[in-house]
């Protein structure tokens, strides 16, 4: 296919090698986003209005079509600071205790959980579960944020969504371009995903592993107050404030929770012991009382989050209950955070819960544009590029069609890719990652169906091979563990660890994982 570049093609190139040299310097690049954004509206338009205006209306596209993963950090966020306020948090991850005993292990169980969880259903619900239930006990348990956030997005937005192999969206989408049997497809995926992850999970392990620290209560508590400042620096690097000494040393005592369990039978015994006055009895009641709503809440919420995987599974295998999926999914987990907020809020302040639940709230958007709001810009110059929201940005009448610059980009690309059959298989996995870009992941696989079908034959290779190969460049790179503008953010905002510095921290691992799953794909298939 024939794509005649203009200059405003040119320009927006010149803004992504520009971005990607940045972020290889370590440089924040909110501000080359935005000049590229204006240099590319106005050069497109020949209008500095249009250029000017461009700025913010790619933020606000760009923030429209992410509030949603905003608004769930936010919900969810404001249910654990609910929850903290009681003492809850902390017994409710006591019982994975047992099984997520320091780093090691709770970084196996983060990663089998997120892939089994996001393979059904993807990793959009996936990812506030496991932030809900299961990231502060592998925090307590001693595993840095920053590996939380690398094996949930390894195995959640890469290994899982890459494949697809349960719902069949992304193989269906890639055979369909290549011609070719969506089973076929899909089978070569999962297996190529399989040695993505697992390649990735392994670097990643032995890069975070001399950051684990010895489980204590007091890398919970640290984790949870993280400052603003905490998302300036890559936290995975630096040793924790609160980090318990690896060897002697002392702590600082029972959580709250923990404190309250463990002095409320000595209370009872000097009850026993000596007169208790109208007010000593009442502090004591009191305590009973937040101890219990305590112990409650700690059941309530992963019972209430286990009810809702079950209902997942209903609606997926059986037509008893709607099958939900994707934002749908995500949105329960949002209304049942605010529900478990409100009664939580309620329990902590009868007479001024409204105000409480009001405040919890607060906190949590605060938090997720605190932690995630940079994102925005940056995603606003990609949009820029996708044909879905180009037009919105550069104000042209909702009728009109907008520019597909990074596409055309791509497809100019590939009709300079020589016949061979290595060649074309990394040329179609780099041009899969390119595509990716934009942040979804899934928009990309028409192209690289397509090529896989054209290309394929050329080089004697079985297409539906290099359409799975192209599935991997673009999920692995748009679903969310190369690029900070998608739901890498969710991840990031859960495991509290800034957005870019966990994208940079994923690449290394992603990259060798995908080099080498398209070699031996190419061997093998």
């Amino acid at each position: 296919m024939d794509v005649s570049l203009t200059a405003a093609h040119w320009v927006y190139l010149g803004g992504i090698v520009v971005i990607l040299g940045t972020m290889l310097m370590r440089k924040n690049i909110v501000v080359p986003a935005v000049i590229g954004t204006f240099l590319t509206a106005f050069v497109f338009s020949d209008s500095l209005v249009t250029g000017l205006a461009s700025i913010f209306n790619a933020s606000l596209v760009a923030a429209r079509e992410l509030f949603n993963i905003f608004l769930i950090i936010s919900l969810v966020t404001a249910m654990l600071g609910a929850l903290r306020q009681m003492g809850a948090d902390r017994l409710m991850v006591a019982p994975f205790r047992r099984v997520m005993r320091g780093g090691t292990s709770s970084f196996i169980v983060l990663a089998v959980v997120t892939y089994t969880i996001s393979l059904f259903f993807w990793p959009t619900p996936a990812v506030p579960l496991i932030g809900a239930v299961l990231i502060p006990v592998a925090i307590r348990a001693g595993l840095p944020p920053m590996a939380v956030g690398m094996a949930i997005a390894i195995c959640g937005q890469g290994m899982a969504l890459s494949s697809d192999y349960i719902i069949k969206v992304a193989p269906g989408l890639s055979a369909k371009s290549a011609g070719v049997d969506p089973d076929v497809v899909a089978d070569r995926a999962l297996v190529m995903s399989l040695i993505v992850g697992l390649t990735a999970l392994v670097i990643a392990y032995l890069t975070q592993r001399r950051h684990m620290r010895r489980p204590a209560p007091e890398l919970l508590t640290d984790w949870e107050s993280r400052a603003e400042s905490d998302f300036a620096k890559p936290v995975g690097d630096a040793p924790d404030a609160g980090a318990a000494p690896t060897g002697g040393g002392t702590t600082t005592g029972p959580a709250p929770a923990e404190a309250a369990t463990t002095t409320a039978p000595q209370t009872s015994t000097a009850v026993l012991a000596e007169p208790v006055t109208a007010s000593a009895r009442q502090v004591i009641d009191d305590t009973f009382k937040s101890i219990r709503a305590a112990k409650t809440f700690a059941v309530l919420v992963p019972t209430a989050y286990l009810a809702f995987i079950v209902y997942l599974m209903v609606g997926k295998f059986t037509d008893l209950v709607p099958d939900l999926k994707g934002g749908d999914a995500a949105a329960m987990v949002g209304g049942i955070a605010a529900l478990i907020l409100f009664a939580a809020a309620a329990t902590n302040d009868k007479k001024g819960f409204l105000e409480t639940t009001s405040e919890h709230l607060i906190d949590g958007l605060v938090f997720a544009f605190k932690a995630m709001g940079i994102v925005i810009p940056i995603a606003g110059f990609f949009f820029i590029g996708n044909g879905d929201f180009s037009a919105a940005i550069l104000g042209l009448p909702a009728d009109a069609t907008g520019p597909t610059l990074l596409f055309d980009l791509v497809n100019a690309a590939q009709s300079h890719l020589p016949q061979n059959a290595f060649v074309t298989s990394f040329g179609i996995l780099a041009i899969g990652m390119i595509a990716g870009l934009e942040g979804s992941g899934f928009t990309g696989l028409p192209l690289t169906g397509s090529l896989a079908g054209a290309l394929g034959p050329a080089v004697g290779m079985d297409p539906a091979t290099l359409a799975a190969i192209g599935q991997m460049g673009n999920i692995w790179s748009g679903g969310g563990t190369l690029v900070a503008w998608s739901s890498l953010i969710a991840v990031a905002g859960f495991a509290r660890v800034p957005v870019l510095e966990l994208a940079r921290k994923c690449f290394v691992p992603v990259v060798s994982g995908l080099v080498l799953s398209t070699a031996l794909s190419v061997l093998i298939f």
